[in-house]
């Protein structure tokens, strides 16, 4: 089966998902270089900060995305996000400044998938996002390796030069390459065009959640399921090093073994599964992945154990980007940005909670992860004596089955409804605009209530 890389726009460059794949591997890869360096940066409560604003900011420009197009959204957010590269070495201040800032727009996923979106068509779309999905994994499977290769040689000053380079090469990718992805009816054509409180709250996307229950059970699962993940990855190579006794060679080669894994698990299985089992079976079965791994991850006290563990977590890497499809496939065309916002919003959340979490839980165990080399010895000598080595994990196994009692109870078959607040107000808009230009208007306006369910079964 050939995917569609192409959209149906003449006349311009066309959109192609390897336009998506691109930038979200040179993003992810210019941090994952900095893998080293910033282990030396105490930034927990920082990256909390982070997660807190994009969730409220990722529904926010998801929904703008869908009125003034993707474009201008993915330029801003793959430039904040890589703006504060620079300043890791030129000043710490102003690094922990724009890294405060950046997390606003700290929301590439939600825009890049909707891009996605726009360039597909359903059938093809899983094995879209999967591909998306895969090419982030595949950023993180050589470049912390290398970035701790060149800071042992050539000292962290290098890696933050090469990292920046490549977030250069990344924005001006966006800028002068990236084509529009959002037709041109579907869009405003300009932006001076005003646009109400309601197309602009970050809050709308809350309130419609309240009122969908599909929506609601979709939230709850992501949140169960990337509360305990997020918490991980704040901890999980410390714990490595100092609980386990990971050598810093060994953690390079964890992490670049569950990343090729995880990259067969996206783009080979992953398809296979969609079409045979389902979108919403898919999920479930990742999420059982997930919680065979945090209960391995809690109960293994032997170097071995976190090698298989790290085997499952390469399976249970399907969950998100089936999420992801589930969302997208119930989503009218106009209204991706706002739907993938809204589970972007949940992960920041996520990141903001969850190595605050992980680390109080470490705390109440009196394990500390801190200084690499000078607590590595008490860390495991206090370990050994418990019969559960990682309790956070055990807590995040727990997380993860009630997100799969909620997500047992997500229907498969539904569609977005029509949303005035910003599909209504955003074809008043664009009524005006191509009255201007004295061409159709080809969004209808909707006479529903200002906030219906998002989400409505496609039967009724």
């Amino acid at each position: 089966m050939c995917l569609p890389l192409c959209s149906p726009q003449h006349g311009r460059s066309r959109a192609r998902v390897t336009h998506a794949v691109v930038v979200i591997f040179l993003e992810f890869f210019a941090w994952g270089l900095l893998t080293t360096p910033m282990l030396t940066v105490s930034a927990h409560t920082l990256f909390c900060k982070i997660g807190f604003l994009s969730f409220l900011s990722a529904p926010l420009i998801g929904a703008l995305s869908d009125i003034w197009g993707r474009k201008s959204f993915l330029l801003m957010t793959v430039f904040f996000t890589c703006a504060p590269i620079p300043f890791m070495k030129i000043s710490p201040r102003w690094y922990f400044a724009l890294i405060s800032v950046s997390g606003i727009f700290a929301v590439t996923f939600s825009v890049i998938f909707a891009y996605v979106a726009d360039i597909t068509e359903e059938h093809e779309r899983s094995t879209a996002y999967g591909l998306v999905s895969a090419t982030f994994a595949a950023s993180l499977v050589t470049s912390p390796a290398i970035g701790a290769y060149l800071s042992a040689q050539y000292g962290d000053s290098l890696v933050v030069l090469v990292a920046t380079v490549i977030a250069v090469a990344d924005i001006a990718f966006v800028f002068f390459v990236v084509p529009e992805s959002l037709p041109d009816k579907m869009r405003l054509t300009s932006w001076g065009f005003p646009i109400s409180w309601e197309q602009a709250d970050p809050f709308a996307s809350l309130r419609r959640v309240g009122k969908d229950t599909t929506v609601l059970l979709i939230c709850v699962t992501v949140f169960l399921s990337y509360l305990p993940e997020a918490g991980q990855y704040s901890s999980f190579f410390l714990y490595l090093r100092q609980v386990i006794e990971f050598s810093p060679a060994a953690i390079t080669g964890f992490i670049a073994m569950v990343g090729i894994l995880s990259i067969v698990a996206q783009t080979l299985f992953f398809g296979v599964l969609m079409r045979t089992i389902g979108k919403k079976n898919t999920v479930l079965l990742g999420l059982g992945f997930q919680l065979f791994q945090l209960a391995w991850y809690g109960f293994g006290s032997e170097p071995w154990m976190m090698w298989a563990a790290g085997t499952v977590a390469a399976m249970s890497s399907i969950t998100f980007p089936a999420i992801s499809a589930l969302v997208s496939h119930s989503a009218s065309p106009d209204q991706q940005g706002v739907a993938q916002g809204m589970i972007t919003g949940i992960r920041g959340l996520c990141n903001g909670l969850g190595p605050a979490l992980y680390g109080f839980i470490f705390f109440l165990f009196n394990v500390e992860l801190n200084e690499m080399e000078t607590m590595a010895g008490r860390s495991t000598a206090s370990t050994q004596k418990l019969v559960v080595p990682g309790p956070p994990f055990l807590f995040g196994a727990c997380s993860v089955i009630f997100a799969l009692v909620v997500a047992f109870f997500i229907p498969e078959h539904h569609q977005l409804a029509e949303v005035k607040t910003c599909t209504a107000n955003k074809a008043d808009s664009s009524s005006a605009a191509h009255a201007q230009n004295g061409s159709p208007l080809s969004l209808p306006v909707s006479d529903t209530e200002d906030l219906e369910p998002l989400l409505q079964d496609s039967v009724m």
